[in-house]
């Protein structure tokens, strides 16, 4: 089973290796300002996921210059994907959006406009904007899905049905945008038969990519709380890197895996700590994918 990685697409696509610079647009969400709800989801951190973005106080240009300066010693003269990351990336006025997006795709090193977002923040507006941006660059829209089952949506306050993310999904196909979907893997109360559903429908959905996120408990969250109340456990490396093996089966030969893990900011991972070891996992990750492959 040789899975179609992020790198391999990008070296198919554009020839070389492309880098994400990651962006804060100044942002908030529906879950964090009173639309839906005051708290954010459940596992979100205070910065919205964008611990690893660019300074919001500063330009969009600013902080792509800076990340270029951040990745100097792995690429030079190298093109890059704009990444905005932090909270939700449609939830503002579009004259707002359109200024954003605009700034980061005329800069002449940035090869695609990646946008994280929420499904349920993508208006008639948004979509037409979206659709204007690739035109003139390449615009990949992340989905924050998580989930399929929904005792689990509404234990991490998603605040949306699984319609609104087969919606979005078809919205963004019929303007040929790509779609990445992210799922996270060890949510309190699933089994690996829950999880390996969600992933089987984010396969058969319309995405074009997927990103598995390994479930990360953050300091200052209400996940954090529920894990100090022994409420859950975090998964084991073992148990994760098998996992992920049997979900990568599940997929179709052409989606992308933009993600079979994750990163958590070590200042404020309370668990599991075992994922600081990036390398070691990956090796652990590839090696299960190989075994798996060698008993089919």
């Amino acid at each position: 089973m040789e899975y179609y990685s992020l790198n391999r697409y990008l070296q198919d696509t554009f020839g070389a290796k492309v880098y994400k610079i990651a962006l804060d647009g100044g942002f908030t969400c529906p879950n964090r300002d009173g639309t839906l709800d005051t708290r954010g989801c459940i596992f979100c951190s205070g910065a919205g996921s964008g611990e690893f973005a660019g300074k919001r106080t500063d330009s969009i240009t600013n902080q792509i210059e800076k990340g270029k300066e951040r990745l100097q010693n792995k690429i030079k003269d190298g093109r890059y994907i704009a990444y905005f990351q932090a909270f939700t990336n449609t939830y503002a006025p579009v004259k707002r959006l359109r200024e954003l997006y605009e700034e980061a795709v005329s800069h002449p090193d940035i090869a695609v406009l990646s946008i994280a977002t929420r499904p349920d923040c993508l208006s008639e507006d948004v979509i037409s904007l979206i659709e204007e941006m690739n035109r003139i660059k390449p615009v990949w829209v992340e989905l924050g899905l998580q989930t399929i089952h929904e005792k689990s949506a509404e234990y991490i306050r998603r605040g949306y049905p699984l319609s609104v993310y087969d919606e979005a999904v078809k919205k963004l196909k019929d303007i040929s945008v790509q779609v990445i979907t992210h799922v996270i893997l060890g949510l309190p109360g699933e089994s690996p038969q829950e999880m390996m559903e969600t992933v089987s429908y984010v396969g058969n959905s319309g995405a074009d990519g997927i990103k598995l996120q390994l479930l990360h408990v953050i300091k200052g969250t209400d996940l954090e709380k529920d894990y100090e109340r022994g409420k859950f456990r975090v998964l084991e490396m073992e148990e994760y890197v098998h996992l992920v093996a049997d979900c990568l089966a599940l997929l179709p030969e052409n989606m992308v895996i933009h993600r079979m893990t994750g990163d958590g900011d070590k200042r404020t991972l309370v668990a599991p700590l075992w994922s600081m070891d990036k390398k070691r996992v990956l090796n652990a990750l590839n090696k299960a994918i190989a075994k798996k492959e060698r008993c089919r």
